[in-house]
C-alpha cells in the first residue's frame, strides 16, 4: 500500500557509487515512499539518474573539519525547512545535523552505520579527531531508537558499549547476470587477479604487488582510486612489477560488473589495523561472488565467516609476498563453481530488503 511518506536520505560522497544507499532508497521508493537522497557535487562528479530525487550540495570545503563543519551546517537548514516525515542518516559524519533537525521538529530517525566510523585507520594517528568522533558517537547513539549496521560484529559493538539495539543489514548485491567488458587485460592466457575498491591504507594492497613479483603467469588488475594511488603505482616500478599491474582507476558500478566477471580470483585483504577494519564485511566479497569468481580474504571474522560458511575461497594463510604467491597458485588449481553458484543465489538483496521493510514498517 503507498503511503506517500517523504524520507530525506543523507550521505557525505556525490552517490554516484554507493550501491548500499541506492539500494535502500530504491527499496523504499518501490515501497512507496517518496525519497530524496542528499549528498555533494565534486569537480569530477558524474551526472546520475535515478527513480528518486537526488540533489547535491557544493562545498567550499571538501576534505577535513572544515568540510565536515560546512556540510552539517547547511544539511542542517535543508533539513529544517523541506517537507518530510523521516530522516535516514547514513554514517556518523551525517548524523549530527539529522539528530538536531529530528530532535527539533520531531521526525523519526534511522541511522545506517556503515562502519566503525570512530576506529577508522586514518584516525589512528589523530587522537584528537578520534576523541570527536568518539564523543559525538556517546552522545548521540544511545539517543537513537532505529538503527542498522553492515555486519553481526559492529551491531553487538554497538549494541554492548551503548546500549543500543542495532540490527544487521548487510550490503548484498542484487541477483546478477554476467556480462563481460571488452576491455583487454593484457595476453588471454594470464590469469587475472582482481582488487576492486578504495585504494587506503590498510587494504593490503601493497602486498599484493609485492606478490605479483613471484606470479609470472598472472596480472593483477586493480580498480578504483584513494589516498595512495600514486603511491602503489610508484611502488610497481621500484619493485619491476610494472608489466604485471594494471590500474583502471575508479569505474562506475555498471562498468565494475561488467568487469569483474573476468577475473578468476577476487581479493580482500585488509589488515587488523583496528576495529574498524576487524569487524569489516566489504562489499566487494560478495560483487565477486555475484560475478562467479573465487575470493582469497584476510583472516578476520566477518569475511572469514563467509569462506567457511560458503566455500567459496579461501583465507589466507601468510601475508608474506612469496606465502600469498603460493596460495594464489594453489587457488588457481581448484574449482569453487558449485559452492560458488548456491551462494549467489542466498546472498542478495532480496533477502536482506525484508530487515529495511520491518524497520519502517515499526518505526519507534
Amino acid at each position: 500500500m503507498f503511503n506517500l511518506k517523504k524520507i530525506i536520505v543523507t550521505v557525505t560522497n556525490d552517490l554516484s557509487t554507493d550501491q548500499r544507499v541506492d539500494k535502500v532508497c530504491s527499496t523504499l521508493f518501490n515501497d512507496g515512499y517518496t525519497i530524496l537522497l542528499i549528498g555533494r557535487k565534486l569537480k569530477n562528479s558524474v551526472p546520475i539518474s535515478r527513480n528518486y530525487k537526488t540533489k547535491r550540495i557544493k562545498l567550499f570545503f571538501n576534505k577535513g573539519f572544515l568540510f565536515y563543519a560546512e556540510y552539517n551546517f547547511r544539511l542542517f537548514f535543508i533539513l529544517f525547512f523541506s517537507k518530510k516525515e523521516m530522516l535516514l542518516s547514513n554514517d556518523l559524519d551525517t548524523l549530527a545535523a539529522n539528530f538536531a533537525v529530528g530532535f527539533l521538529q520531531n521526525k523519526k530517525l534511522v541511522y545506517d552505520s556503515h562502519e566503525l566510523f570512530s576506529e577508522i585507520p586514518e584516525l589512528v594517528h589523530r587522537p584528537f579527531v578520534k576523541k570527536f568522533w568518539t564523543l559525538l558517537e556517546k552522545l548521540l547513539l544511545p539517543k537513537l531508537k532505529n538503527t542498522f549496521t553492515v555486519c553481526k560484529s559492529i551491531a553487538d559493538y554497538y549494541n554492548e558499549r551503548y546500549a543500543t539495539n542495532f540490527k544487521v543489514i548487510r550490503n548484498l548485491p542484487t541477483l546478477k547476470k554476467i556480462e563481460t567488458s571488452k576491455i583487454s587485460f593484457s595476453s588471454k592466457e594470464k590469469k587475472i587477479i582482481l582488487y576492486q575498491g578504495a585504494l587506503n591504507i590498510g587494504r593490503g594492497l601493497e602486498l599484493i604487488i609485492d606478490a605479483m613479483e613471484y606470479l609470472d603467469n598472472c596480472i593483477l588488475v586493480i580498480a578504483g582510486n584513494g589516498d595512495i594511488s600514486a603511491d602503489l603505482q610508484e611502488r610497481c616500478l621500484n619493485n619491476s612489477t610494472k608489466d604485471k599491474v594494471q590500474f583502471l582507476g575508479k569505474l562506475l558500478p555498471n562498468q565494475l560488473q561488467k568487469i569483474t566477471p573476468l577475473a578468476n580470483i577476487g581479493l580482500s585483504l585488509e589488515e587488523d589495523l583496528g576495529l574498524n577494519y576487524r569487524y569489516a564485511l566489504p562489499n566487494k566479497i560478495f560483487d565477486y561472488i555475484q560475478a562467479e569468481i573465487p575470493i582469497l580474504v584476510s583472516n578476520l571474522p566477518e569475511m572469514k565467516q563467509i569462506v567457511l560458511r560458503y566455500n567459496v575461497g579461501e583465507i589466507i594463510e601468510l601475508r608474506t609476498a612469496k606465502g600469498l604467491a603460493n596460495q594464489i597458485q594453489n587457488m588457481l588449481l581448484k574449482d569453487y563453481s558449485a559452492s560458488i553458484l548456491k551462494a549467489k543465489q542466498e546472498l542478495i538483496w532480496d533477502y536482506e530488503k525484508v530487515i529495511l521493510q520491518n524497520i519502517f514498517k515499526n518505526l519507534k
